[in-house]
């Protein structure tokens, strides 16, 4: 049985808000780099992206970041586009869920090596289980869960959810 921590219509209203608070802190800039991490953070991200396309008329450029979740230092981290098409630029890196906190860290390694406006993070749902010192600057809902439950995030046309397993 899964127990339903977000419906489809709350992921839609949390991927509204936090697109709102993007487009608050970048109300000056004219292109906003929306990261998302490949699975549910790039799917979050599409979701994010297609909202500020209708509040701002900024510039919003899409941007995959591949990594490996299990061994990033390993496989590194890519992104969809070239750096110098972020560099310099308001950068918003976006994850499904924040665990452990590996995955954003890495990421954020990997865009501080170019210079940037500005980088900040959004998840749709924090788990307050971080190995490092990583914050969600925009995040949908924060749960204090046993290490031993998972959180899973499916994006289905009309049917998204998040559930505990």
């Amino acid at each position: 049985m899964k127990n339903h921590i977000l419906t489809h219509d709350q992921i839609q209203h949390i991927a509204k808000r936090i697109a709102y608070q993007i487009y608050e802190t970048n109300v000056d800039e004219k292109e906003i780099v929306v990261a998302g991490v490949n699975g549910g953070g790039n799917d979050f991200a599409k979701k994010i992206v297609t909202i500020l396309k209708k509040i701002t008329e900024a510039q919003i450029v899409l941007c995959k970041v591949s990594m490996d979740k299990k061994n990033p230092l390993k496989s590194g981290v890519e992104t969809s586009i070239p750096e110098d098409d972020y560099k310099n630029k308001s950068i918003v890196l976006v994850d499904d869920v924040l665990n452990s906190g590996t995955t954003l860290i890495y990421g954020v390694h990997h865009f501080l090596k170019t210079p940037i406006k500005q980088l900040k993070t959004a998840v749709l749902v924090n788990r307050n289980h971080k190995k490092y010192p990583i914050k969600a600057d925009f995040k949908g809902i924060s749960l204090s869960t046993s290490l031993n439950e998972h959180i899973k995030v499916e994006f289905k046309p009309k049917n998204d959810i998040v559930y505990l397993e």
